[in-house]
């Protein structure tokens, strides 16, 4: 018999497991599998990456018919995500489960895939097998929130970071800052704590006034291992992104332009240095924000890190297009002159659930302001049967 804290011990090994797969297993989700004989030992374990093709579950069951054999029957798997039951790149991974003799599943959560969505669990409780959903729910579902929103609005995930002083300033007054230089508001700490916000994400966003003012490289410094480059985007309406930029300096196939310019010599010019340039029709004369959103889906974007001034703040937000926002704070204030980090917004935006965390004397707060997860079929935490 299995208590509900043995499964959440199992679940957390689980989360462990499926945390190995960030970076490398966009556009899929991160998953990690735990197989259990039937005698409560450990069988197998496996978790997923996009170019090695096989999903957590067959690489754990792989490992476990080696390992125990006939012990599996009777046996328990536990996942963070509930198994598939649809063919793409692999077959089902409910037939794996059930072919493999193991009594029951634990799954953290369903899967937002309206293909699965529940289906996986229906199948395997048809083949009289015992499921169990909602272990260890919200951990989960914070790991593959970029999966959630991609899998069902073909979009993806928006993180807004900004880094900001009490009262709400992001860079000193007009003047003050060297053209091109970075300004740091925030500390060290600070600075580096969004490194691993770079490295979960699939693509990072500013604006062209952020790359006149600062001549950042936005690329992801982490050192950690990624499928594909961080893809660097650019929203640039008029084309004044410097040829000279860091950014472009660097370009390798990780970085895109979005522009309602047509200027084709320009364009050129910044192809000719391996900079892609997408030309969308405007709205009230600049980049749509959403169809850059559309687009960056259709490229199996999961997560995007927004790192931007004033207007795109503001319009990002303003928009409904934030899913989570992540604020670095630094205890200074800076005065009305200086560049407020939002302007002009109609209406507030309340923070719910805050988690604060300390670096220096800097503070950091995140908060989640759309839910990316569906809310109907087997959604509550503490969902159990058979």
């Amino acid at each position: 018999m299995t208590t509900p804290d043995q499964d959440r011990y199992w679940m957390q090994r689980v989360l462990e497991l499926a945390r190995r797969g960030i970076a490398v297993t966009s556009p899929n989700p991160a998953v990690g599998c735990v197989i259990l004989d039937r005698a409560g030992q450990v069988a197998g374990e496996g978790w997923h990456e996009y170019d090695l093709v096989d999903h957590a579950e067959v690489v754990a069951l792989k490992t476990a018919a080696q390992h125990a054999g006939d012990r599996l029957l009777g046996g328990t798997a536990y996942v963070n995500l509930e198994p598939c039951n649809h063919t793409g790149r692999t077959g089902p991974c409910t037939e794996a489960v059930i072919t493999s003799g193991l009594r029951r599943v634990v799954a953290a959560t369903i899967d937002p895939n309206p293909a699965v969505a529940g289906h996986g669990a229906d199948r395997m409780r048809a083949a009289g097998m015992e499921v169990t959903l909602g272990v260890c729910e919200a951990e989960a579902r914070r790991l593959n929130e970029g999966f959630a929103r991609w899998s069902q609005h073909q979009r993806p995930l928006v993180l807004m970071k900004v880094a900001m002083t009490l009262d709400g300033r992001i860079a000193p007054p007009p003047g003050v800052q060297s053209l091109r230089e970075p300004y740091w508001i925030t500390c060290e700490a600070a600075r580096a704590a969004v490194q691993p916000l770079r490295w979960q994400a699939d693509a990072a966003l500013t604006g062209v006034d952020t790359v006149l003012a600062d001549d950042p490289m936005l690329t992801d410094r982490s050192g950690l291992r990624r499928r594909r480059p961080l893809l660097r985007v650019v929203l640039d309406s008029a084309l004044r992104m410097p040829l000279d930029s860091k950014m472009v300096a660097s370009a390798h196939n990780d970085l895109v332009i979005f522009t309602v310019s047509k200027d084709e010599s320009r364009i050129d010019e910044l192809q000719r240095r391996g900079v892609r340039v997408e030309v969308l029709p405007a709205e009230a004369g600049r980049v749509p924000l959403a169809k850059v959103l559309d687009k960056l889906g259709e490229e199996g974007i999961l997560t995007l890190l927004t790192e931007t001034g004033t207007r795109l703040n503001t319009a990002l937000l303003a928009g409904g297009l934030v899913d989570r926002v992540h604020l670095y704070v630094s205890p200074q204030i800076m005065g009305s002159d200086a560049v407020p980090a939002f302007r002009g917004m109609a209406h507030g935006i309340h923070m719910a659930e805050v988690e604060v965390e300390r670096y220096g004397n800097d503070l950091g707060l995140c908060s989640l302001l759309k839910d990316p997860w569906p809310q109907d079929r087997d959604q509550g935490s503490g969902i159990r049967g058979q």
